[in-house]
Order: structure tokens, then sequence, then C-alpha cells
């Protein structure tokens, strides 16, 4: 067993969140315990409890690892100008690494704190910063007097996409069904319903009314 000195807290730090990323990625949420991540690093489990309040704790930051690995992936795809090809590329992008990475984005969603404690503010700026790619995609369809409107859309997508991901990961999508078309369909329809009725309110009257 390591003692305590043998590294630093920025080290220990690190070393507890590499080993809970491997236990996670090999058995999920159910074999992550701290005693369990303390032996994998060589250290008593009260050396965790210097570094995290809780167990709860220590996997906020995993997950939060696992949040900046997904826009690390997805930020690094080009970007075209046209929303529709960029959103099916951010798409096709979150599919990719919800596959590669099914047991980590899983922990996302199966971990809940205790006694229905908040997210802290950085867990959800990491969310933030994830929406604000689909947010920029969307930037040609909505001018600036219209930002709630393309936030609201922008949560709307990201909701529906996580949606296909769980039903895939589930294993409860018609098989004759995949993801990428629901995802071709999701977004060419509703950017399409949001082109017309965009068209609409310029015109003043509903498309297909006139004489």
């Amino acid at each position: 067993m390591g003692r305590r000195s043998d590294h630093s807290r920025d080290e220990l730090f690190e070393m507890a969140l590499s080993a809970a990323r491997e236990i996670a990625e090999e058995d999920g949420l159910k074999g992550l315990t701290i005693r369990r991540i303390a032996g994998k690093i060589g250290y008593s489990h009260g050396t965790l409890y210097n570094l995290f309040d809780d167990q709860d704790e220590l996997i906020l930051h995993l997950n939060g690892r696992t949040l900046d690995a997904l826009y690390d992936t997805l930020s690094a795809i080009p970007m075209t100008g046209d929303p529709d090809d960029d959103l099916l590329a951010l798409a096709r992008g979150y599919f990719a690494f919800t596959r590669d990475s099914a047991k980590l984005w899983n922990l996302l969603f199966e971990h809940h704190l205790s006694d229905h404690q908040p997210l802290p503010d950085w867990h959800h700026q990491k969310i933030a910063r994830l929406l604000g790619l689909m947010d920029r995609c969307l930037d040609p369809l909505f001018g600036p007097e219209r930002d709630a409107e393309k936030l609201h859309t922008a949560r709307v997508i990201w909701s529906s996409l996580h949606g296909m991901c769980s039903l895939e990961t589930q294993r409860k999508l018609i098989p004759a069904d995949s993801i990428e078309a629901m995802a071709t369909s999701l977004v060419k329809n509703y950017l399409g319903g949001l082109r017309a009725s965009t068209a609409e309110g310029a015109d003043g009257v509903p498309p297909g009314s006139g004489p």
C-alpha cells in the first residue's frame, strides 16, 4: 500500500480518475466504489476522501471528463455553414462517441446525486458548452433577436438525439431503424418546419394561401 507522500495531491487526483474510468469502462456504475478505486491505485480509501467529499463527487468529476471528451470530439468536426449538414455531422460524431464509450456515456445518466442535490455550476457549464456547438450550427437560421428560440431549438434537437442514443444502447429500437436515418428525418423535417414558419412570418400570410 503506497503512502500519501508518494504522490502529490494533483497526481493522486488524476490517478483516481484514471482508475475510475478504467473500472467504469469495464463494469459501469456498479463497479465504481471508493475502495475499489483506492485499491487500484495502491492507496487506502481514506486517501480518496482527502481528495473528494464522497463517491458522488468523484463520479461527477469522472462524468465531467466524459463531457470534455465529447466536446473535444464534436468541436473538431469541420463546419460548412449549412445547418442541415452541420447538425447531421454533429449527430454522427455524437453517435460514434456513444458507441465507442457506451459505459462512460451511460454513467452520465445512470448516476444521480443523493438527497436530490443539484449538479454543480461547473457541470452545467460543460453541458452548456456542448449545446453551444449545436447553437452555432443554427446561426444561419436565426437573427440575433431570436437567441431564445435558437437555444430552444438546440435543446429540442439535442434531447432527441440523446433519446435515440439511449434507445440504441438499450437495444430497444426496431432493427430496421438506424439512428442515423432517424436523425436525418429529425433534422430535415424540424429545420424545414422552421424555415416554413419563418417564411410565413416574413410574408404575413401562410404559404399557399395566396391566389
